[in-house]
């Protein structure tokens, strides 16, 4: 099966890569589109995957552009006979308080955390179509809480979630299952500056009811779930993989819930 992985060089986009070569959908060689803009971090992956008998190849693009959809398309193609999932799981964030955010930064957000997951579907949705694929989308549990100061992060997300209920409104009559996973607390390099400390990290494991704060590996194997057979008939959901924090948030009392939430 031919999968498209965004953001692949590092945190969530890596471990997803990797769970998909270490355990191919349907039993197929995996093969694996990795799409990120850091180039070294790409090359270091793919020999990765090659090592575990994945066919890879990569595509160093930017999603801030509009047009990067069709190029991540069009590379996929000429690497592999079609398209079977897409996992849009690029993102960015930015700690500014609404009160500060310009609208450039506003605009960024917005782009890449749901308009490029947008741009990706519609060049994808023939081939996604033809195979009866799936596209999965790496949100956050910020789309549903609020979190201080990450007001347009969060709204991003949120508009994520909904694009990705909308797509599987619209695309599911073409047999395309269209849904999101949203991490809690996860130990990423994005939140390296918050976990990389024990004692920091401890007190928000602390708050988490599972104990722990989460891997990128969590969300690798809820991503591969989502995109393959066992979740067949399971369309327009925001799956939740944050160690039950969400069921939590109105007893968390750590000046840690204000720090970053996601990859």
């Amino acid at each position: 099966m031919s999968v498209i992985v965004t953001g692949a060089a590092s945190g969530i986009g890596r471990a997803t890569a990797i769970e998909f070569a270490k355990r191919p959908l349907a039993g197929d060689q995996a093969k694996l589109m990795l799409v990120d803009r850091d180039e070294a971090g790409l090359a270091s992956l793919i020999a990765e995957l090659n090592a575990l008998g994945a066919a890879a190849a990569t595509c160093v693009a930017d999603l801030m552009d509009p047009t990067a959809g069709e190029t991540v398309v069009a590379a996929t193609l000429a690497a592999f006979d079609g398209i079977d999932a897409l996992i849009s799981n690029a993102g960015a964030i930015h700690m500014v308080p609404l009160a500060e955010i310009s609208t450039g930064q506003f605009d960024m957000l917005m782009n890449i955390n749901a308009r490029a997951t947008l741009v990706l579907g519609q060049a994808a949705r023939p081939y996604l179509a033809k195979s009866r694929g799936a596209i999965v989308a790496t949100a956050s549990t910020a789309a549903e809480n609020p979190i201080i100061p990450l007001g347009a992060y969060s709204a991003s997300k949120a508009a994520l979630v909904m694009l990705m209920r909308q797509m599987a409104a619209e695309w599911g009559p073409e047999g395309i299952r269209c849904n999101c996973v949203s991490p809690g607390p996860t130990h990423t390099a994005m939140t390296a500056a918050s976990y990389d400390d024990p004692e920091a990290r401890a007190a928000r494991a602390a708050e988490i009811p599972l104990g722990r704060v989460g891997a990128p590996e969590d969300l690798a194997r809820a991503i591969r779930f989502l995109a393959g057979p066992d979740a067949s008939h399971i369309s327009g959901v925001n799956l939740l993989v944050d160690g039950g924090i969400s069921a939590n948030i109105a007893t968390s009392k750590s000046s840690a819930a204000n720090k970053i939430e996601n990859k």
